[in-house]
């Protein structure tokens, strides 16, 4: 039963989804060019500045920083002195650029919106992963992201210490409610499923989703289904559900799930438990750029 997902040759890998990402932004951003930073700084002007961490947390992006820097400020060398998953907290600096003070202003935004949200979804997702600590429950995200940077959020997930669920409607054959409702009943929807694999030759995880015991037990005796999908069950009703699963297939508890009911179902002994919240309300982690001047007493690396 893999959790992973299927990429074909049509697929962009998340790495190059992270790259076009960043040159549409570079486009919104930039524009026909950084007229403040042309007007105020001399062209051969060259500076250090700092990464500075204004807050507690856990730190992500400092790899898409990287590459923000690397497609439009080539002129500038991006030093990470943490790495991504690591713990920090106010003073911190985590990374530095040196270079052309023209392109280190100008690229400066980008970095830090990539850096600061998903600084907060790793934030937030270790923050649940050490809620279930000792259960064996793995935590999944969800679709439930941000349109065009996918990649960058699910990328902040397992940062954090997360599992991707499905990175998009190519790679899992996610069976759900409406599904159920178009195709007439649960059996129809998971057969019609096993049926298109079949004839596309194609092997993706079958994930169904119940909202009740009596389509638990459909979903069941339909076979064929890798993990059940206990959506919107009580922490004493996943419990139920788990034991009646018997371990057969993977369970996941979705709908409502947060920082403050998570543990019970990880009590309850699912598998996974799904959290859209993870990536649509995360809370920043404050980080800003600061001159090398401006921060005193800590010295950036020295080259080589």
């Amino acid at each position: 039963m893999s959790e992973g997902h299927v990429l074909n040759e049509n697929i962009p890998t998340p790495l190059e989804q992270m790259d076009t990402a960043i040159a549409l932004a570079w486009r919104e951003d930039i524009g026909s060019g950084d007229v403040t930073s042309a007007a105020c700084i001399p062209e051969d002007a060259r500076e250090t500045a700092g990464f500075m961490v204004k807050g507690t947390g856990v730190i992500a992006g400092l790899e898409a920083a990287n590459r923000v820097f690397a497609y439009g400020a080539p002129d500038v060398e991006f030093k990470a002195v943490a790495s991504d998953g690591d713990e920090v907290r106010p003073g911190d600096v985590v990374a530095w650029a040196s270079g052309s003070a023209r392109q280190i202003l100008t690229a400066e935004r980008l970095a830090l919106n990539f850096m600061q949200r998903m600084s907060g979804i790793a934030t937030g997702t270790r923050q649940v992963v050490a809620l279930l600590e000792g259960t064996g429950t793995r935590v999944l995200d969800t679709r439930k992201t941000t349109p065009g940077i996918r990649a960058f959020e699910k990328a902040a997930v397992q940062i954090g210490g997360g599992v991707n669920h499905r990175m998009g409607l190519y790679d899992q054959i996610l069976i759900k409610d409406n599904h159920v409702d178009y195709a007439g009943s649960m059996a129809a929807a998971v057969q019609g499923a096993l049926d298109f694999l079949e004839a596309a030759g194609r092997k993706v995880p079958v994930v169904v989703e119940v909202r009740n015991a009596q389509e638990l037990q459909d979903a069941l005796a339909a076979g064929g289904v890798d993990r059940l999908l206990l959506d919107n069950f009580t922490p004493a009703q996943a419990r139920a559900a788990v034991d009646l699963v018997g371990g057969r297939v993977h369970t996941e508890a979705s709908g409502g799930l947060n920082p403050d009911n998570v543990r019970s179902y990880g009590e309850a002994g699912v598998d996974f438990v799904s959290l859209g919240w993870l990536t649509h309300s995360p809370i920043p982690l404050d980080i800003s750029l600061k001159s090398a001047s401006s921060l005193k007493g800590i010295k950036p690396p020295s080259n080589g």
